[in-house]
């Protein structure tokens, strides 16, 4: 029996036929007996993927920045609560409907124009399922030298850059991974479920021991701000404080998009606002309170700043080498599986459906992250958690904008379902592409770009105007509004001329 209370995801049926081109088993809406996904699971999906090396450190840049640890700790959860709106605002056409984000992106880009942002967003995401793989191969090479009583070495390997141990690191951690690709989506739901609990337990444990060791939290707390009167920057908070809160929506800014490839198994739309609102802002602003105090302790117990938890577990002995081995190893698996396996499945399987299956994309999303070779991304850009989160929210965030525009206020959450998955319908425009969405994204992007390349490159662009710069502050934000407005008004003569028509016969 499908749901049948008002607050229950219902399921939209597809009577008519689809097209091949468009659909597949993996493509098609969830059935009432594959929406099992309860608050709770939403909630330790969130906390998996919150509890994670590059959250973990993301504090760390805003003290060195000049921020004290509240307005950092501050920053952090005000970033997550306003990058939550679009989550549960686009979360909702998945629980409606049943439909992943790349499906979702036809009733705005066209049956065919979607192929745009599904493949923006995919290959963003095998990006950082490449560098959190190198990360999860460094982890092992780190921590297995402290086991064997000196440091792994050796030669670069010709062509790669990495010795041998580095290299066979990365291709265990992308193996022990890769069970999970072939085992789907709910083996993916099943890890996060079990290992969230474990997680939370894991990071208390770790602020015990800091506090211990230290006999308190250390010296970072007691440091001010530089921004204040008399500090090194005083008056300059606002020219930090922007940036920063636009790299930390842009950290969630890819979820944002394809979190209905996890809402369309949602029991209801209920479970889906509760569980992200629960898993998300909060966990993450204490995730950064923790690592902010670990760390402060950290000076006090080794003398300086570890705000890298690889770092502090090889310097720990005993079994706790081993405890925290398994712990971050756990961790970089459920965060990546999770966050940057998921979209990029659908995706690729959304560029040609009768011929990729979401396993199928799973199994192109790793290829290629080997084959974008993620320690050359790291050692090549500088800054690049900073140039990498605001240089993609650049182009992320106009999608945003359209999605929402198009299915909130073009819409009114009503969609065709039946159209969506076949040529010649509602949904095809001109030939597959909604050319309003294709000129509203460029529009969106555009502004961005000068910043981006002074961000990427200061050297060759040292001459773009402080107008650009500024504009690129905001990137996410200002891509958003500036799609998100032309869109809308492309499209809202559009629409009315349709449903005229459709009321006529």
């Amino acid at each position: 029996m499908p749901p049948t209370s008002r607050n229950r995801a219902r399921e939209p049926r597809v009577n008519s036929p689809v097209d091949s081109s468009l659909s597949n088993a993996d493509l098609l809406p969830t059935t009432a007996a594959q929406r099992t996904w309860r608050w709770y699971h939403f909630a330790a999906l969130w906390v998996g993927m919150v509890m994670c090396i590059p959250a973990y450190t993301l504090a760390a840049s805003l003290i060195e920045s000049g921020m004290s640890w509240g307005q950092a700790v501050g920053t952090v959860f005000l970033g997550n609560l306003i990058v939550l709106v679009p989550m549960l605002l686009i979360g909702h056409a998945g629980a409606k409907y049943g439909i992943p984000y790349a499906v979702l992106a036809r009733a705005s880009f066209g049956t065919q124009g979607a192929r745009l942002p599904a493949l923006l967003r995919a290959l963003v995401a095998c990006g950082w399922y490449g560098i959190q793989t190198w990360f999860g191969g460094q982890m092992i090479y780190t921590l297995a030298g402290v086991l064997m009583g000196q440091p792994l070495s050796g030669d670069p390997l010709p062509g790669l850059g990495i010795n041998a141990a580095q290299f066979g690191c990365f291709l265990l951690f992308w193996a022990l991974q890769f069970w999970f690709v072939v085992h789907g989506i709910d083996a993916i739901r099943k890890l996060e479920t079990y290992t969230a609990p474990i997680k939370i337990v894991i990071c208390f444990v770790l602020l015990w021991w800091a506090w211990d060791k230290a006999g308190g939290f250390g010296p970072i707390l007691d440091q001010p701000s530089a921004f204040v009167e008399g500090g090194r920057k005083a008056g300059q908070f606002s020219a930090v404080f922007w940036p920063s809160l636009t790299a930390m929506v842009g950290f969630w800014a890819t979820l944002a998009l394809n979190i209905p490839d996890f809402t369309r198994f949602a029991h209801s739309q209920r479970d889906q606002l509760v569980g992200q609102a629960i898993g998300l802002p909060a966990p993450m602003g204490l995730l950064a309170a923790l690592a902010v105090f670990v760390t402060s302790a950290t000076v006090v117990i080794y003398g300086k700043a570890l705000w890298d938890p690889v770092d502090l577990a090889s310097r720990m002995t005993g079994a706790a080498v081993l405890i925290a081995l398994v712990v971050l190893l756990i961790d970089t698996v459920s965060v990546n599986l999770a966050a940057n396996l998921v979209g990029p499945a659908y995706d690729f399987s959304a560029l040609a459906p009768g011929r990729v299956s979401y396993k199928l994309g799973g199994m192109l999303t790793a290829g290629i992250a080997i084959a974008m070779m993620p320690w050359k991304i790291l050692a090549s850009t500088q800054g690049y958690i900073f140039t990498w989160l605001i240089g993609y929210s650049a182009l992320l965030g106009p999608v945003a904008g359209i999605l929402i525009v198009d299915y909130y206020l073009l819409r009114k959450t009503e969609l065709v379902v039946a159209d969506l998955y076949r040529e010649g319908g509602r949904y095809s425009y001109s030939g597959g592409w909604n050319l309003a969405a294709i000129a509203a994204f460029l529009l969106g992007v555009a502004p961005n770009v000068p910043g981006f390349l002074n961000a990427a490159f200061p050297s060759r662009f040292h001459e773009i105007s402080d107008g650009y710069r500024t504009i690129y502050t905001y990137a996410w934000f200002a891509g958003l509004l500036i799609a998100g407005v032309f869109y809308g008004l492309l499209m809202a003569s559009k629409i009315q001329s349709q449903s005229l028509k459709r009321s006529a016969t």
